[in-house]
């Protein structure tokens, strides 16, 4: 069984994070999702407007991704991937080269963005219609 991960806060779901979510299952047989935990997207001065719970509700829902686990630091990818046995790490082309140290584990592929939507254009667009 050949294992993915990708990570990310997948806050507001939306085409794109499907799109992302379906090419990253298209390259293997079983999908985990780091899911940025609330206290780790505060470190990083991001809120989200869902809780962690009711994002990897929703995450669980779709049916591509076959597991959730937290992400709680950025560091904690090298064991993710050695403690779930990963073959593949996935991410947007938006993180080109920011995880390449991560090919000593594992391949690393960085798939092109949906474009036109993202969660911060979905939030922008809200706050102008208003």
């Amino acid at each position: 069984m050949k294992k993915v991960i990708t990570y990310g806060t997948f806050d507001l779901i939306h085409h794109g994070h499907i799109n992302i979510l379906k090419r990253a299952k298209e390259n293997g047989d079983y999908l985990i999702v780091g899911l940025s935990s609330d206290e780790f997207n505060a470190t990083k001065g991001k809120a989200a407007y869902h809780s962690y719970e009711e994002r990897k509700l929703i995450l669980e829902a779709i049916k591509y991704v076959d597991e959730v686990i937290p992400e709680n630091t950025w560091g904690q990818k090298v064991k993710d991937i050695k403690n779930n046995d990963v073959d593949l790490f996935v991410m947007g082309s938006d993180w080109e080269g920011k995880f390449d140290e991560l090919k000593d584990f594992c391949k690393v592929i960085y798939l092109p963005r949906t474009e036109g939507i993202s969660t911060t254009k979905i939030k922008t667009d809200l706050y102008n219609h208003q």
